[in-house]
């Protein structure tokens, strides 16, 4: 019975260890009886193991957990530009016309409006050239009943009284004509007679003052029949405007791409691309008013001598005048004027490109001379390139059977 007594004894023990071992302090279950203790008021330790499950899990819940703060989590750092600040550009001033300034007058319809708002643009800075817009939008030669050209340019000239005459007709010329009391097709034969006679007239008119002419032509048009037509109404307007003594511009490979099809954006002025034509195909934007008005600045700065023309600022003195300070005779420089990129004198000038060099006379000297007088080329080094003669092989020198030869 002792024996059993002290197994009974030993094994309490155990079960009580057993029980002990999660309350100890430093686990999670001791911190949690202990906080449920010190809020009932009473041992805590030994609440909390002689109560109930039920009453325990009601502690548990009761309690609330300590939660451990995570730390914050960065954002993964990114480069960010800096929103560079707004530049202010400067307005350029206005640069108030002279009072004999040279007229630019512009006629036609609305692509000639457009042409004559690219001009006011190239020409802002220019003191001494005016542009005068008198398009009317809807206008052309078909509809004379509308407005008649022809008739009615003599008294726009008297008016504005220009140094040179700007027209830009044909786009609303796609429609049936009235001649003779009947309506004829576009570009029928009667049509197409009877445009000939109109334009014949305007151009007329103009050249009779004794002014200059500058044609405009068409620009290409997003609908290919558009686009046909107005190339044959260019054919008309170049081969009249020349024939008259006027000169006719051609701008329709810039609104083109490589295949002559019609494009809405390509390069501006400058040379960076921009949207030219608006998003119907017909009308122009502010960049593609700008190019038309590009086309026409060469022939106008031509025609009018302003200084924007290079063969105005090859005019200009080369060297310094008069003697110089302290009275040094300097010897005398000859000083090329520097050549315009838009020169129009590099289209043919005798100077460049149509000069002719006379060939020099007497014997030649070397034998690049000789080459080029008698087109005799000098003896070729030995085992060089150029060597063609025949010699016998290095194999044949050391073979006396062999009678191979090769060409070098």
């Amino acid at each position: 019975m002792a024996a059993f007594g002290r197994l009974g004894q030993l094994l309490c023990l155990s079960l009580a260890l057993v029980v002990m071992l999660p309350a100890l302090p430093g686990s999670p279950s001791f911190a949690l009886a202990q906080q449920a203790g010190e809020r009932q008021g009473g041992t805590g330790i030994l609440r909390f193991f002689f109560q109930r499950p039920a009453e325990r899990q009601r502690q548990d819940r009761a309690v609330p957990r300590e939660r451990v703060q995570q730390p914050a989590r960065r954002a993964p750092a990114t480069t960010r530009r800096a929103q560079p600040g707004v530049v202010a550009v400067p307005e350029k001033p206005v640069v108030e016309k002279a009072e004999n300034a040279k007229r630019i007058l512009v006629v036609g319809d609305f692509l000639a409006g457009g042409l004559a708002d690219g001009l006011t643009v190239a020409f802002g800075e220019n003191a001494n050239a005016l542009v005068v817009d008198r398009s009317n939008g809807s206008s052309g030669l078909v509809r004379d009943d509308y407005y008649d050209w022809p008739s009615q340019i003599g008294s726009v000239i008297d008016a504005e009284k220009p140094a040179v005459v700007v027209i830009m007709l044909g786009s609303n010329d796609r429609q049936q004509m009235r001649v003779q009391d009947n309506r004829e097709q576009p570009r029928s034969q009667v049509w197409t007679a009877e445009y000939e006679r109109r334009v014949t007239t305007l151009v007329k008119a103009v050249r009779d003052r004794q002014l200059p002419l500058i044609w405009i032509g068409n620009l290409p048009f997003k609908a290919g029949s558009m686009s046909s037509d107005m190339v044959a109404f260019n054919d008309i307007y170049r081969r009249i405007v020349t024939d008259n003594g006027g000169e006719y511009v051609d701008i329709w490979d810039g609104f083109v791409d490589e295949t002559g099809t019609f494009v809405a954006s390509g390069p501006d002025v400058n040379g960076q691309p921009a949207q030219l034509r608006a998003s119907d195909g017909i009308n122009v934007t502010r960049q593609g008013r700008r190019k038309m008005a590009f086309y026409a600045e060469k022939p106008l700065n031509r025609i009018l001598g302003t200084p924007d023309d290079p063969a105005n600022l090859a005019r200009l003195p080369g060297q310094i005048q008069g003697p110089m300070p302290g009275g040094a005779d300097l010897p005398e420089i000859d000083r090329t004027v520097p050549i315009g990129i838009d020169d129009y004198q590099l289209d043919g000038g005798p100077d460049l490109l149509g000069a002719s060099i006379a060939p020099r006379r007497g014997e030649a000297k070397t034998p690049s001379e000789r080459l080029i007088r008698e087109g005799i080329a000098p003896d070729a080094e030995p085992g060089r390139a150029d060597d063609f003669s025949r010699r016998p092989s290095p194999t044949a020198a050391t073979d006396p059977g062999r009678t191979t030869s090769v060409t070098r």
